[in-house]
């Protein structure tokens, strides 16, 4: 087997691999219970109005789609795992939301060169192993002149802090891929859109969480629904210590950030618009 058809081969493995870990669980669970205001907070910040072309990107189950969706846009829902799209189907139909569902890799978008006139990410893109080639599809399907828009959540809030605490009981990640929290800091999205985008503007945001009355209550939610966090875990089932260990670390997470039964989660909100040259 050559080298390429070896990295072709370690890519699918990989793919197959974060598509089984986002299954696991419910993580619509999460994004409508405990994280659903940020999807109208991006939509809100890029603008989308009636009758515009509209690609959320590793949607999930549409946090941001659907309220795109219902704003006017004309909206194709992708991502990588379809179990979260049969999911969003059945929300959106219940919420009177028609947009299109459909299975994508967001390092490997299958649409038209400047298809859209707005390309979104809710806290999507950010968990794609190759974060170039990731950037470089957002710019390669936006229109020039259009809208990118992402929220992804920041290394130093709580979601970052829950990932630098699970990390020394997760499996090492494999070559090349790196870390999903650099897409919360505005230079590292900087330089991934480069010269790509130009109107950029970052601000940092919070989203409030009032679903978790103790530590307990998260840690025994995030074990149930979140797909990271139930790898984690299982990477780590035969061993009741670190088993055990992580149980702790994760309530002393929880403990510091809960204020009178709510905690704020740290995001960072990114637009730009589309410059007019090609994505490299």
């Amino acid at each position: 087997m050559t080298d390429t058809a070896d990295a072709r081969e370690a890519d699918r493995a990989l793919k197959a691999k974060h598509r089984t870990m986002w299954a696991l669980g419910d993580y619509p669970a999460v994004a409508r219970e405990v994280v659903s205001a940020l999807g109208p907070v991006l939509v809100e910040a890029c603008g989308v109005e009636r009758g515009d072309l509209v690609l959320d990107v590793a949607a999930g189950s549409g946090n941001a789609a659907v309220p795109a969706a219902l704003a006017g846009g004309v909206v194709v829902a992708s991502d990588l795992t379809p179990e979260l799209l049969e999911v969003g189907r059945r929300e959106a139909a219940a919420r009177g939301a028609e947009l299109r569902w459909q299975e994508a890799d967001a390092e490997a978008l299958p649409f038209a060169d400047g298809a859209f006139d707005t390309v979104m990410s809710c806290v999507g893109v950010m968990f794609a192993p190759h974060h170039q080639q990731t950037a470089d599809e957002l710019l390669r399907v936006c229109r020039p002149g259009g809208t990118i828009g992402l929220v992804n959540w920041t290394p130093e809030g709580f979601i970052g802090q829950m990932f630098a605490t699970m990390k020394p009981y997760a499996p090492p990640p494999p070559p090349g891929a790196q870390p999903p929290p650099l897409w919360g800091r505005e230079e590292h999205v900087r330089t991934l859109l480069g010269d790509g985008v130009s109107g950029f503007e970052a601000r940092r945001g919070t989203v409030r969480v009032d679903h978790f009355g103790s530590p307990e209550e998260f840690r025994t939610f995030f074990k149930a629904t979140y797909g990271p966090t139930i790898a984690v875990y299982r990477n780590i089932a035969d061993d009741p210590g670190k088993t055990a260990d992580l149980d702790r670390a994760l309530d002393e997470l929880a403990g510091g950030a809960l204020r009178d039964g709510a905690m704020e989660w740290e995001y960072l909100l990114v637009t730009a618009r589309r410059g007019g040259a090609a994505a490299g």
